[in-house]
């Protein structure tokens, strides 16, 4: 990763993959629209989280592919707490990898904090990612707010 990393806020669809997986990944979750995320993976794409085991009741943190990415979405839509907002304030990328924050810290209160890491496939899907939970968001976990 001999390339500089670049910082952007720019509140715009985005003209390249990067920016394309950055703002469509954050509206279609903020809206539920679990057809318009599975689009953003790649088919045989893996997931890393700790929410995975405690929706989908597994023992490992990690879906695969679109079926399992699907039941995923399902269950977090179906499940969403009031804590999870959208707040960000841009984003990290090499070209091909994909960063940014939902800090706990907000204008505006409290949310739950996580860091999407993120890799594209030369189609510009996702191809990994990965959900870094900070402790805000694992006491909602905790505290099993990710109910029914």
């Amino acid at each position: 990763m001999n390339q500089a990393l670049s910082k952007s806020s720019t509140p715009a669809s985005g003209t390249t993959p990067v920016e394309h997986v950055y703002f469509a990944w954050d509206d279609a979750l903020s809206r539920n629209d679990k057809s318009a995320l599975l689009a953003l993976y790649a088919p045989d794409a893996v997931i890393e989280s700790p929410l995975i085991p405690h929706v989908l009741k597994t023992e490992r943190g990690i879906a695969r592919g679109h079926a399992e990415i699907q039941k995923l979405l399902d269950e977090v839509a179906a499940r969403k707490p009031p804590a999870r907002k959208f707040h960000r304030t841009g984003y990290l990328t090499d070209g091909k990898r994909l960063i940014w924050e939902y800090p706990r810290e907000t204008p505006t209160g409290e949310q739950m904090d996580f860091v999407e890491a993120m890799e594209l496939n030369d189609q510009g899907l996702i191809q990994r990612h990965r959900v870094y939970w900070g402790w805000y968001g694992v006491r909602v976990i905790q505290r099993d707010e990710y109910h029914r």
